[in-house]
């Protein structure tokens, strides 16, 4: 069931969305060559504390941290590890979540690593774009499906894949709601938007071929590409008007 969030939800969304586009905004000096991601894992969940939020990954199913990093092929769900140190070249998604007030903030930026090799900072530039895409599609009144066929569009012409195991999802009280939003053209997204709506538009966009992905099954969490190539995400929350969609955690 969608729901559709009233004035006073929508206002704690905000203040939630604002407060998790922070906390990106915070940490990316700090992601740097040399740094471990569970010291961006630290700085992250104090800084969400000292704000009077807490991270909303942690504990959630079991997941053992406070944010997500996934470095080069890990497509999402990477744990940051004292193990995982920042190397020049790579590039890392930070995928944040707040909870404040008993509402989800929810957003990820892939950071670039010292001198990046070229077709990756195009992937990653592409990425960003194509999220901005599908966020434009966004209108009451159209149809869901709208915001995959303009990602699809878009990246459809690099030779990149779509991940389609994953997708952005609704949010408010719970950390995962309906609809499920997918990031390429299909009919199971043939849903009315309705102003009040809020939810993640995030596509994981992958260099290779193939959008297949796997799961750790040491840890359970950690997705990467089947193929080895290198994956990049954007992700924001953002709600659905009578116009143009309203991003809610804008850095």
């Amino acid at each position: 069931m969608i729901v559709i969030k009233t004035p006073e939800e929508i206002e704690k969304m905000r203040r939630a969305g604002t407060l998790a586009g922070q906390v990106l905004k915070y940490i990316e000096p700090f992601v740097k060559v040399g740094v471990s991601t569970l010291e961006l894992d630290n700085l992250c969940a104090q800084f969400t504390t000292d704000h009077g939020a807490i991270s909303a990954p942690l504990n959630y199913h079991g997941f053992p941290k406070s944010i997500c990093t996934s470095i080069n092929n890990v497509v999402c769900h990477g744990i940051p590890s004292a193990k995982d140190i920042l190397q020049d070249g790579d590039i890392v998604n930070v995928d944040i979540t707040v909870i404040l007030d008993g509402y989800h903030g929810d957003t990820s930026c892939t950071f670039m690593v010292g001198q990046v090799d070229e077709k990756i900072v195009s992937l990653v530039n592409r990425t960003e774009k194509a999220m901005y895409r599908g966020i434009a599609a966004v209108k009451a009144g159209k149809y869901l499906y709208e915001v995959g066929r303009a990602i699809e569009k878009y990246i459809g012409k690099f030779g990149y894949s779509i991940v389609q195991t994953y997708g952005g999802h609704g949010i408010g009280k719970e950390f995962h709601e309906d609809p499920h939003v997918l990031h390429h053209f299909s009919q199971h997204n043939k849903i009315r938007l309705k102003e009040g709506m809020i939810f993640t538009v995030e596509p994981m966009i992958n260099m290779g071929k193939t959008a297949e992905v796997e799961t750790s099954s040491t840890d359970g969490w950690t997705v990467t590409t089947v193929d080895g190539s290198i994956s990049a995400q954007f992700e924001h929350t953002i709600l659905v008007t009578s116009g143009e969609a309203e991003i809610l955690t804008a850095r």
